[in-house]
């Protein structure tokens, strides 16, 4: 990275919202953690168990919520501590502040003199901007719901008073940056997430299953694959745990599988046999199906937030209208009777490889640090010439 603001090389500091728990977020945030090399990474809290060996060597550094208790369970109910967390970090002597944010972590407050704030933002809170779809389905009686509603409120306010804190924010995907400036008012660059692409391989030949990558939580909508399956009578392996899984394996019919959680080299294995993977929910960018693409297998997804962005109707998947069991089991009709080149889905699914977003991310930094030193200085002139 060059150095536009200062006479020494720069200190970085990475903070990420929690590591407690090991997904597309956190992926994301190991990957700004390659891209500038020596610079500290630091959380609110973290579960090491969980996380990737990358991070667990790195050993993010956390604050004091690092000593409540039972944290690998109740680190969401812990969610009205994080903004006085966030507000009470110190990050004395670092020029550049990079966070990595699906919450709170944009709320960080700098404090060096002129040091930069750049915030890589995963979507505004999801819990309070769009609560009544994060709660759809969740066991969640009437009086939890209005209390929780009403915690939210300040929690609305404080996000608001949060997103003003970073010097440039880069979305994760068109759909987030649209959601920034409709939800504060701010403007963003588009940066779309790293796909370790280098880790899938394609099969010999693909296997007769259907495949669901997914924490198994409401709004995913896992149940429509589950459903479309055992309509089917079509092989479904199901990878992943959450409150939902009791529930699905109740409607599951005896062609669908519950694999619970799978190493990486599992996921691998499945992700290169599979005939396609099921993605029913509403992500704001969607890091699977890209990386299923890069295994030179097609998606079938519901057409909407990141996936319009990231699948190719025909080319690297096929899309269903309407969050149905009957428009998913026509989609998957549809993607049986179509023949896939897998090496033009592969290729798709490079351009949005992690060297590809290192770079760009970088140069962001850079950009931004230059446009500053240029408006100090124009600054200066402007008030010696006067």
């Amino acid at each position: 990275m060059h150095d536009t603001m200062h006479d020494h090389a720069p200190r970085v500091a990475i903070f990420h919202d929690n590591f407690a728990q090991m997904g597309g977020a956190e992926r994301v945030a190991e990957a700004l953690h390659r891209s500038l090399p020596g610079a500290a990474l630091l959380t609110t809290l973290s579960v090491t168990e969980r996380l990737t060996p990358y991070l667990q060597t790195i050993r993010p550094q956390a604050g004091w919520m690092q000593l409540l208790p039972w944290k690998h369970r109740l680190f969401r109910h812990y969610f009205l501590l994080y903004p006085l967390a966030i507000e009470t970090a110190d990050l004395r002597g670092y020029d550049v502040i990079v966070t990595s944010c699906f919450g709170y972590a944009k709320g960080i407050r700098r404090r060096s003199p002129g040091s930069l704030h750049v915030c890589y933002c995963h979507n505004p809170m999801r819990w309070v901007h769009r609560g009544s779809d994060y709660m759809a389905g969740a066991q969640m009686g009437l009086l939890k719901r209005t209390a929780l509603k009403l915690l939210l409120g300040p929690l609305a306010a404080w996000e608001r008073r949060a997103a003003r804190q970073p010097d440039l924010y880069i979305a994760n995907s068109k759909v987030v940056q649209q959601r920034l400036r409709e939800t504060f008012g701010i403007d963003s660059e588009v940066i779309p997430p790293p796909i370790e692409t280098a880790r899938f391989r394609i099969a010999d030949s693909p296997e007769d299953f259907y495949l669901v990558l997914s924490r198994l939580v409401p709004y995913k909508r896992i149940e429509l694959a589950v459903e479309a399956c055992t309509r089917l009578n079509r092989p479904l392996k199901v990878v992943g745990d959450g409150i939902e899984r009791k529930h699905l394996e109740a409607i599951a019919g005896p062609t669908v599988e519950f694999l619970g959680r799978a190493s990486d080299a599992a996921v691998n294995g499945l992700v290169r046999r599979c005939k396609a993977l099921l993605f029913p929910g509403e992500e704001d960018f969607g890091i699977t199906p890209v990386e299923v693409n890069a295994a030179c297998r097609p998606v079938i997804a519901y057409r909407a937030g990141g996936a319009t962005e990231t699948i190719v109707d025909g080319l690297t998947g096929v899309f269903f209208e309407a969050q149905t069991t009957e428009a998913l089991t026509d989609a998957m009709l549809r993607l049986e009777a179509m023949a896939w080149n897998p090496r033009a889905i592969r290729a798709h699914a490079m351009r949005f490889d992690t060297a590809v977003f290192q770079r760009r991310i970088r140069a962001a930094i850079e950009a931004e640090q230059e446009r500053r030193a240029e408006t100090t200085q124009a600054d200066l002139t402007a008030v010696l010439s006067a």
